[in-house]
């Protein structure tokens, strides 16, 4: 997975942006995210089922406070009014466990591999397509003068990548178009070729929105030709 963008890289994906713009009235603008969610909530739901499920596994094997150092004195209560500190014992060695549980799977999972393996495909997508419509906003491509404003969106955490266009290109454009280049951004992200990734994805969008949306007479560049990370 890539590891750093160079202004070489810039350069290109600039470069890139403006061969296919010239044969459009479209605007393609790109965007490169680190992260587009922390999903701490994830992670606390994962330890707080494993802190309760987890030490459950205990009690079969006879858990008693003993088990933790210092947490019995090691001798037998002889009388009945001895057992409600047994059981206190009990009690707190067993909170104590879900508690050194619940901290050691939440650190675990906030290692990018186990974060992903561990958040629903559907929440990562939802996340990832939100962040991206986000961006699509935040830099104008829905106010463009034939609202034909593309976004291509890559999210390196979450190893996915997004196509966005704005409804001028969806009345005439079916979405499936895009797989091709959303396939071929991954693939170049995946080998650490962010540029040429980009470089491909870029003509592929550009080659659409050629077909659909030759230059205008007055084309002038309404937003920015460049790869913005955030």
């Amino acid at each position: 997975m890539v590891k750093r963008i160079s202004k070489a890289d810039h350069d290109r994906i600039t470069a890139a942006i403006r061969a296919a713009e010239a044969k459009t009235s479209g605007e393609i603008f790109c965007v490169l995210a680190k992260e587009v969610s922390t999903y701490r909530d994830i992670g606390l739901l994962w330890a707080a089922a494993a802190a309760f499920l987890l030490p459950l596994a205990l009690i079969p094997f006879g858990f008693e406070p003993a088990w933790i150092p210092g947490m019995a004195s090691g001798w037998d209560a002889a009388h009945l009014s001895a057992r409600g500190t047994e059981i206190s014992q009990a009690l707190a060695a067993y909170a104590l466990i879900q508690a050194a549980v619940f901290v050691m799977v939440y650190a675990a999972l906030r290692l990018p591999p186990l974060r992903r393996v561990t958040t629903p495909k559907s929440v990562r997508r939802d996340r990832v397509r939100r962040a991206a419509l986000h961006q699509f906003l935040a830099h104008g491509l829905h106010v463009t003068e034939e609202r034909t404003g593309v976004l291509i969106f890559a999210a390196l955490d979450d190893h996915r990548v997004e196509v966005i266009a704005d409804k001028g290109i969806h009345a005439r454009v079916d979405q499936s178009v895009w797989v091709d280049a959303v396939e071929a951004l991954t693939s170049s992200l995946k080998d650490d070729r962010p540029a040429e990734g980009f470089e491909a994805a870029i003509g592929m969008v550009g080659a659409v929105l050629a077909e659909h949306f030759p230059p205008r007479p007055r084309n002038p560049n309404e937003i920015a030709d460049r790869l913005v990370e955030i």
